[in-house]
């Protein structure tokens, strides 16, 4: 390549990253700006609620709702924070949809609906409120190979369920989500029998409780619990309020709200970390 062509291809080059730059902070500036509108009174509310609001969506008390933020934002149809103007914006329209009143503010109603909405979703519930579903028989399970494995805990899930969470897991590691580490990805917990529950239902003393069910979505071998870190000193599936927090806020659990549907699988409100599969992948 001869100096003249040389100067033109950087020339060409600088121009290319100029426009992509300009147009990255441009799609930036457009979003932020569309944040920035909408109704101020309804944004102020959410402000104060979000960390102070006395909530109790699943049997147990929880203060403030932003655990349940990222699963709220994407009903709505924002990418904008909780506390701005856009999301009360998106959430007025969202609300008037659903007759519920549009104030724009995250209220007990509006969580009720949502929560309607989301468990509407999980197909072991609505069978489960008429009669607690048989499990499988276990040599129809699949097991998750070793380093599939959250502490080496024995895995099995049917093999729909556990292929579609290898789709799942490959799409997240494309798109960048994905955490390093020894402990990513992996399940800690997937099928449990009936009375593997039941047993320790007995030595927690909690059967039926937000902690343990007696009737679990895991006897299906289609639950599974992913883990998404933990806030530090917490287990994986501790259901104190730090730690739903601080799982809620990960990139991955954020990226799973969005995309996971496209698997075929949906989350239990309450724990971050409970994905059920329901279907077949949508592409």
């Amino acid at each position: 390549m001869n100096k003249a062509l040389r100067a033109l291809w950087f020339l060409l080059a600088a121009i290319s990253v100029g426009i992509g730059m300009d147009r990255g902070a441009s799609s930036a500036s457009d979003t932020a700006n569309a944040c920035a509108q909408g109704p101020a009174e309804s944004a102020a509310a959410n402000a104060a609620s979000r960390s102070a609001m006395a909530v109790n969506m699943f049997g147990r008390p929880e203060v403030g709702w932003a655990f349940y933020e990222p699963l709220i934002a994407n009903e709505i149809g924002t990418t904008c924070t909780g506390t701005s103007a856009g999301f009360a914006k998106a959430l007025t329209k969202w609300q008037s949809a659903h007759h519920v009143p549009s104030t724009g503010e995250v209220d007990a109603a509006t969580l009720g609906t949502l929560k309607q909405l989301w468990q509407q979703r999980r197909p072991f519930v609505v069978i489960s409120n008429k009669a607690c579903p048989d499990p499988p028989l276990e040599e129809t399970l699949a097991h998750a190979a070793a380093n599939e494995s959250y502490g080496g805990k024995t895995i099995e899930l049917r093999p729909d369920a556990l292929a579609a969470y290898r789709r799942m897991i490959e799409a997240a590691r494309s798109a960048g989500v994905l955490p390093t580490g020894a402990q990513f990805p992996a399940i800690f917990s997937a099928y449990r029998s009936p009375d593997y529950d039941a047993a320790r239902c007995a030595t927690q003393h909690n059967c039926q409780g937000v902690t343990r069910a007696s009737c679990s979505a895991h006897r299906t071998g289609n639950a599974m619990d992913i883990y998404l870190g933990a806030a530090p000193g917490s287990s994986p599936d501790s259901s104190d309020d730090a730690n739903r927090l601080f799982i809620s806020q990960t990139p991955l659990y954020r990226w799973l709200v969005k995309s996971a549907v496209r698997f075929g699988l949906v989350n239990y409100a309450f724990e971050p970390w409970h994905w059920e599969y329901v279907g077949s992948p949508k592409f």
